[in-house]
């Protein structure tokens, strides 16, 4: 079932600065991980006065009870008033099953894991081979956060090992690892493909800044780990898209739910 939840949030006067960003950032937290396990969908801020603190979730439960269960473990519960609205399925609903015929199986779900902005360095080019262009792009260096993790990237191993195809398109095996603030370690590895207009791809071969809009970057992605508390990586499937740029790469992962 979804549901749509409107929270106004408002700390007892008096609470003191520090108590009100410890419980805002376990919040954050909290919203991330019920993003993972598939019960918040969205989020949105209610546009009004200045001072408004209404926020409205989309959120998905079996029923109104776990619903319950699920709000009021949230860090900030005790300062919340909520409103529920449950919702139900409407014929003219456009969602995506109904391409395939009204199928029940449930739709895939994408959660922020962390973004990237690394450093490259030039371009080891290899020269024609039998599967196009071969050439190999080093990670020199970066940094990363996302809801439940921030850190570093180490430019040790870390490569997008490239094929480029006669029209342009860059074929990418892309190793690197991620540190994180607590010391633990990310093995990641992305297969990605970028393509785009002949004129688009030549200026990004030119190392020109083009607009992410211009051409088609998208990856899949394996997360390797032996963190206790990160093991849920270890069984996702992840997503990845983001720019080229002069200078480096930015991009996004996001866990598919």
């Amino acid at each position: 079932m979804d549901f749509l939840v409107e929270f106004e949030v408002r700390a007892p006067e008096g609470t003191p600065d520090s108590e009100v960003k410890r419980r805002e950032d376990a919040e954050a937290v909290a919203a991330a991980k019920l993003v993972e396990q598939g019960h918040l969908l969205r989020v949105w801020k209610r546009r009004g006065a200045a001072g408004d603190t209404s926020v409205l979730g989309l959120y998905r439960a079996e029923n109104e009870a776990q619903l319950d269960v699920l709000l009021d473990a949230l860090p900030l519960a005790e300062w919340m008033q909520v409103a529920v609205t449950r919702l139900d399925a409407h014929p003219n609903d456009p969602a995506p099953q109904a391409a395939f015929n009204g199928s029940s199986l449930p739709n895939p779900r994408l959660a922020p894991v962390y973004r990237l902005e690394a450093t490259v360095g030039p371009p080891h080019e290899l020269g024609e081979s039998a599967q196009g262009r071969r050439r190999i792009v080093p990670l020199t260096g970066g940094t990363f956060r996302g809801p439940q993790m921030s850190g570093k990237l180490l430019p040790a191993g870390s490569a997008d090992r490239q094929i480029v195809l006669p029209d342009g398109t860059a074929l990418g095996d892309i190793r690197y690892t991620l540190q994180t603030d607590r010391g633990d370690l990310l093995d990641v590895h992305s297969r990605s493909v970028r393509h785009g207009p002949a004129d688009v791809l030549a200026r990004l071969a030119r190392g020109e800044d083009v607009d992410p809009h211009d051409y088609t970057f998208r990856a899949s992605t394996r997360i390797e780990t032996a963190a206790p508390g990160l093991n849920w990586l270890n069984k996702g499937i992840f997503v990845r898209v983001g720019p080229r740029q002069s200078g480096g790469v930015t991009n996004e992962t996001y866990l598919v739910g």
